[in-house]
């Protein structure tokens, strides 16, 4: 199995993860009236409590925490210091003093090393609530643009990906009919025959990538929240390697199903278009980058109370180093650096996004020439 350069855009969480979750507030303070005091006025999110800057620490490691809301007056560690440790750790970490003090050096200080706000105490319980509601749509509008930054910026790299693609197969076939065209071409030359049946070659490819295309497009316009029925994850697989036989015979390599007839049915709340998508994609790779004469198996199991479908091929092999980007949107391994490997790089990406919002699993063995084994594995219910 086989899957240039990734050019994938990582952040801790998005805007829409950010609207679901329920928001966490960790209120640091050595008083314990003041911390049950934010605790009551900010009823409506999760407040946990820290009574000093050390204790803050412990818990940011354990705990997603939204928003840090601290007191500057602490012993141990106080909020300044506690303020540049959360930065330093997480420079996007909402963070918002408590002072008793007006000092403009303070505040100027706080300010510059990242504070998002402050509150005057005595604490003002609408200043409080009013503040902190401030720094969530802060943090939000923020999310806001840096995911219209993400998805501006895979688009530019999924364009450019798809110009590049193209490209190729539509310049040889153009240069062949320009050559018939112009009379440097002739079905006498011998070596005619030879530039039909690239051409052939290309112009499958060509429809080839178009029909990743649809398939890509079909499989990112699904709404969030995808119908689920009851699938046999067996037969659908056996259907989709069924419709598969032609590309593999074209390459000379086998599809053996190993799937027991006798095997009990297990039927699976699943979308049918997303887990058939996974699935095509992993024996579309594993034909794909299967040497002729190879073999590509399909093979079901239950283990444990669940349910397991393996697919197995004698390809090349993916090394440890590239396994572990597999996953990662563009990306795809090319193992003779021709830089001329066929597809976009998506498919594992949205086969494995697919496979988790369903509850399932999907994990890849790979060694250097000795093959892949991919196993989609979903628990069974009682």
């Amino acid at each position: 199995m086989l899957f240039t350069e990734s050019h994938e855009f990582n952040m801790s969480f998005s805007e829409s993860d950010y609207k679901r979750k329920p928001k966490t507030i960790l209120c640091v303070d050595d008083e314990p009236i003041i911390r049950n005091l934010c605790c009551e006025v900010l009823e409506d999110y999760r407040v946990l409590q820290a009574k000093d800057g050390l204790d803050a620490i412990r818990i940011l490691a354990e705990e997603d925490i939204d928003l840090v809301l601290s007191d500057v007056m602490m012993p141990n560690l106080d909020g300044l210091e506690l303020l540049q440790k959360v930065k330093e750790r997480q420079p996007d970490q909402a963070v918002v003093l408590m002072t008793g003090y007006s000092d403009n050096n303070l505040i100027l200080n706080a300010l510059k090393a990242g504070a998002d706000d402050f509150i005057n105490k005595p604490i003002n319980i609408l200043q409080l609530s009013t503040t902190v509601e401030k720094v969530f749509d802060k943090q939000r509008i923020r999310l806001e643009l840096a995911d219209l930054k993400r998805i501006d910026q895979l688009k530019s790299n999924f364009l450019g990906l798809i110009s590049h693609k193209l490209k190729t197969p539509a310049t040889a076939i153009s240069l062949f009919i320009q050559n018939i065209a112009e009379g440097v071409e002739s079905p006498n030359d011998d070596n005619f025959k030879q530039i039909v049946a690239m051409v052939q070659a290309e112009t499958v490819h060509l429809e080839q990538l178009i029909q990743d295309l649809l398939y890509f497009s079909d499989a990112t316009l699904q709404d969030e929240n995808v119908p689920l029925e009851p699938i046999d994850l067996g037969h659908l697989a056996e259907q989709i390697m069924f419709s598969l036989q032609p590309a593999a015979l074209n390459r000379k390599i086998s599809l053996e199903n190993l799937i027991e007839s006798q095997l009990p049915v297990e039927t699976l709340m699943l979308n049918p278009q997303c887990i058939g998508f996974a699935i095509r994609a992993i024996l579309d790779n594993a034909i794909k980058f299967t040497p002729e004469g190879g073999v590509v198996t399909l093979d079901i199991r239950v283990e444990d109370n669940t349910l397991k479908l393996l697919i197995k091929d004698t390809g090349i092999g993916i090394s440890a180093q590239e396994l572990a980007k597999i996953f990662n949107k563009f990306y795809q391994v090319d193992p003779e650096r021709t830089g001329q490997v066929r597809g976009f790089g998506l498919g594992l990406h949205y086969a494995r996004n697919f496979i988790s919002s369903m509850g399932g699993q999907l994990s890849i063995e790979s060694e250097l020439e000795h093959g892949s084994l991919v196993t989609i594995q979903f628990p069974l219910t009682d």
